[in-house]
């Protein structure tokens, strides 16, 4: 190798490809691009000094940056030590680069709900509390990340939020820069929260407006990347919520979680028939809690009785006079409320359990489909023949 101009055999063009390696872990996008670099020095002897800027101060990434910035550059020939200084950006550098990771896109502006968005928005609704919404999303959630997607999740359920802690999460903070706010990641997804912002269990206690005004923060302020699929865990019912998503993200596709009780399929298909009013797709139901398997035989024991789910997908069907399919049935199993109170989701601990296998089936069909071309724009200008 030739000698570069400092003595060594180590290049500056060589620790600066090192650290385009080095992603930011709350932007996922190397610091070269971010501007993060804020210099290199390299000694005679092969010491490099790397100067980085952190977006704030008191970034709770700093050790995790330091840390990977060390070790990219140390795997250089020649390297021999390697020193991390950090900085902080200024207020201007903050905004250059809030103003590069929207893509010179007007601020308060939700991405998902532009033409030219592929990301897949499915809002997760059910018509009363307590049949496994939260546990549905975080699992599907988890599922599509394992499977290679790029997977968001909006904690849409103000009052009764839930997600952090069953995704792992719970602890995490965002980070906010300028305007823009950083979510957190667990198990492979992104996600956000109004309790990441409330002190302990706290109790959120809003009306509508600002209902409203929460939900298009975490939309439009959150800066999420390119995702593949965003889901959206709704509160129960078809309140103030329901109504934004609606306004906020027309596309957003519905998903529909049900029990084969009949009395709650009832309200689910309520829940569901919002889509006519709304003008959106229903994509499927889930029926959740579908059977005990027996521990004794093969049977499944209906503890919440059979049907509720094909119930529902039926009246929605006749409702909105497009198909609405049950995407899959889900037994009841000890393993998956352990997994929402550890914060380890059973599609990756147990993914071979009755209900990871069918949670990771749902999440196949869902991540696996496409967008159509509706809506979107085509880069086609007519041509006037005369």
């Amino acid at each position: 190798m030739a000698t570069d101009t400092n003595g060594t055999s180590v290049s500056e063009d060589a620790i600066r490809a090192a650290l385009a390696t080095v992603n930011d872990p709350e932007i996922h996008r190397p610091i070269t691009d971010l501007g993060m670099v804020k210099s290199v020095e390299i000694g005679a002897d092969g010491a490099v000094a790397v100067a980085v800027y952190l977006t704030v101060q008191g970034c709770p990434m700093r050790e995790t940056i330091t840390s990977n910035v060390r070790n990219a550059v140390a795997s250089v020939e020649g390297v021999t030590e390697v020193s991390v200084e950090l900085d902080v950006m200024s207020d201007e550098q903050r905004k250059e680069l809030a103003a590069s990771l929207r893509g010179g896109t007007a601020e308060r502006e939700v991405p998902f709900a532009k033409p030219g968005s592929l990301t897949r928005v499915y809002a997760v609704a059910s018509g009363k509390g307590g049949v496994g919404k939260s546990s549905v999303t975080v699992n599907l959630a988890a599922a599509m990340a394992a499977d290679g997607l790029k997977v968001g999740v909006v904690d849409a359920d103000i009052y009764g939020h839930s997600v952090p802690r069953m995704l792992g999460a719970g602890d995490s903070r965002p980070t906010q820069v300028e305007n823009m706010i950083m979510p957190p990641s667990a198990n492979g997804v992104k996600v956000i929260s109004i309790g990441m912002f409330t002190p302990g269990n706290a109790p959120v206690v809003w009306r509508g407006p600002m209902l409203h005004r929460a939900l298009q923060q975490f939309l439009a302020d959150v800066y999420w990347g390119d995702l593949d699929v965003l889901l959206l865990d709704l509160p129960p019912g078809t309140g103030d919520i329901a109504i934004s998503v609606a306004q906020l993200v027309p596309n957003a596709e519905i998903l529909v979680v049900t029990t084969p009780q009949q009395a709650a399929a009832e309200v689910a298909e309520r829940a569901g028939s919002i889509a006519v009013q709304t003008h959106q797709k229903i994509v499927g139901v889930v029926e959740n809690m579908s059977g005990l398997p027996c521990p004794h035989c093969d049977e499944m024991v209906d503890v919440f009785g059979t049907g509720g789910g094909q119930t529902v997908a039926d009246g929605l069907t006749r409702t909105t006079g497009a198909n609405v399919p049950v995407l899959g049935s889900i037994p009841i199993d000890v393993r998956l409320r352990e997994g929402g109170d550890d914060g380890r989701p059973v599609v990756l601990t147990d993914p071979e359990s009755p209900a990871g296998a069918a949670l990771r089936a749902i999440a196949g069909k869902l991540g696996g489909r496409r967008r159509g071309l509706s809506g979107m724009s085509l880069g086609i200008t007519p041509r006037n023949k005369f």
